[in-house]
């Protein structure tokens, strides 16, 4: 078969390496941006932070135009010079860079690990038992459990410290350390971390017996709830087991979660990229300070520039020099861009939400959420769904009634008996009240929920009660059913 050229003509449509990075940008939170800003301007030497940035406008004309021999076309130096700009300020900030809002770090603590560490230091151990408890306590998990099976943690210290002890050594030094705080540290399952706290609580009491004998021998029906065969079991009264259960619950199911520091880190610091303000009955959007720094296009690289064109002889390393010069000049202007483009993308996204739920912004009633889905967005703002999507994306607003993220606006439609279209969230929020109100010795099933959701004109299955509870992380009526 012989082989033939064949000219054709295809239109594709690609994505440029500038769009991808805007997109990225887009769904940075405000929290994030300054890490990003701070890495571009490190790795681009052309980009400052400052007010003193260039016009917009490169397009004039300018006496230094040359043109680049070797090159395939030519280049506009006033397309990166700008004369007009005087070299001494023509504006003065009297803000130091101090007052400006700042994220305040959350102090270190120590982790439960190093407290452990310090308490065992205290004890008097052999050597071999100090690095028994070293090894344990190095396999603790962030709630504070062993969870590794003692026969692996003895082939660790034979196979890496050359260290050869019997699982009984091991389990020796673990009862040590279950004896440390915070209470209930180094359990190897649920059950004997409750078991350790509530030993420690022994006085004699006849409420914290009953709540032992029943981790000791009631674990299963207690994790399920069936009071009744607890009761029958242990020949106790339904107020005296209400006691014991009351006791059990005040227990740490997670003792490494108790100290500080990892409360710290459960704890997300937001700042709100947006803020609504009513001012009569009038709702004014305003942007963080943050989502548009102040950058700017280096002066120095302005003067290689310019000094390329007043005194350049076209040689090899010239010509290198002055396309890397041009390359980072053109990613510094090109970011500052982006920057503006992400702002007003931010801005005019929220807008056109804010308007879609005046009613609930003016009121904070969650019954005047109306539906809305991504697709309602961008037709307003004429976006892509996927570009409301980023926005969307780990943004927050700040209202007179809380902080809440943006993706929380967002919700699909239900139908009602009369053919009204409402928010699944009022569902979800007539859903929750129900449940808070119900008699807790006999909840509330989700066929009865059901029921009392269609008494109520919404046309609903019992598969999407269960997926709104779940939704809501409320469990099944068995699992909350009280004494």
């Amino acid at each position: 078969m012989a082989l033939k050229q064949i000219l054709t003509q295809k239109l594709e449509q690609r994505l440029s390496p500038q769009q991808i990075q805007l997109m990225k940008l887009l769904q940075v939170p405000t929290m994030e941006l300054d890490q990003r800003i701070k890495q571009e301007i490190e790795e681009n030497p052309a980009l400052e932070e400052g007010t003193d940035q260039l016009e917009d406008d490169y397009g004039q004309e300018d006496e230094y135009n040359q043109e680049i021999e070797g090159e395939d076309r030519d280049f506009d130096l006033s397309d990166y010079l700008d004369d007009d700009t005087p070299d001494y300020r023509t504006q003065s900030n009297n803000t130091s860079k101090d007052d400006e809002e700042r994220v305040v770090p959350l102090s270190g603590e120590q982790s439960f690990q190093e407290r452990l560490t310090e308490q065992i230091h205290l004890l008097f151990l052999d050597e071999t038992q100090f690095i028994i408890a070293d090894t344990i306590i190095g396999n603790l998990d962030e709630a504070g459990y062993l969870n590794r099976e003692i026969v692996s943690l003895v082939d660790d210290l034979a196979f890496s410290m050359n260290i050869f002890v019997e699982e009984k050594d091991v389990i020796e030094v673990l009862k040590i350390i279950q004896e440390l705080d915070p209470a209930g540290v180094g359990a190897r399952d649920l059950q004997e971390c409750l078991l350790i706290q509530i030993n420690r609580k022994q006085d004699g009491d006849i409420t914290k017996f009953t709540a032992k004998k029943i981790i000791e021998d009631s674990f299963e029906e207690f994790t399920k709830k069936h009071y009744d065969k607890i009761a029958k079991k242990l020949e106790i009264e339904d107020q005296d087991l209400k006691e014991a259960i009351d006791e059990i619950l005040k227990l740490n199911p997670k003792p490494g979660g108790s100290s500080k520091e990892s409360a710290g880190k459960n704890m997300m610091q937001i700042i709100p990229d947006f803020t609504i303000y009513e001012n009569e009955g009038v709702l004014e959007l305003s942007i963080n300070g943050r989502n548009a720094p102040d950058l700017k296009v280096s002066r120095e690289y302005e003067q290689m520039l310019r000094s390329y064109a007043e005194g350049a002889k076209g040689s090899k390393s010239d010509k290198d020099a002055v396309t890397f010069v041009r390359q980072k000049l053109d990613g510094a202007k090109w970011f500052i861009d982006a920057i503006k483009q992400r702002q007003n993308t931010l801005y005019s996204t929220m807008h056109a939400i804010m308007m879609y739920q005046k009613e609930y912004f003016l009121t904070g009633d969650e019954s005047n959420l109306r539906p809305m889905i991504l697709k309602d967005i961008a037709e307003i703002v004429s976006l892509d769904i996927s570009t409301v999507s980023r926005v969307a994306n780990s943004k927050y607003v700040q209202t007179g009634f809380g902080i809440f993220s943006l993706k929380y606006f967002f919700s699909e439609s239900l139908s009602t008996d009369t053919g009204e279209e409402v928010s699944t969230r009022e569902v979800k929020k007539i859903l929750e009240e129900a449940i808070q109100g119900e008699t807790k010795k006999k909840p509330l099933t989700d066929e009865k929920l059901t029921e009392i959701l269609q008494e109520k004109g919404y046309n609903i299955a019992r598969r999407t009660v269960a997926k709104y509870r779940e939704q809501l992380n409320i469990p099944v009526a068995r699992l909350r059913k009280e004494l």
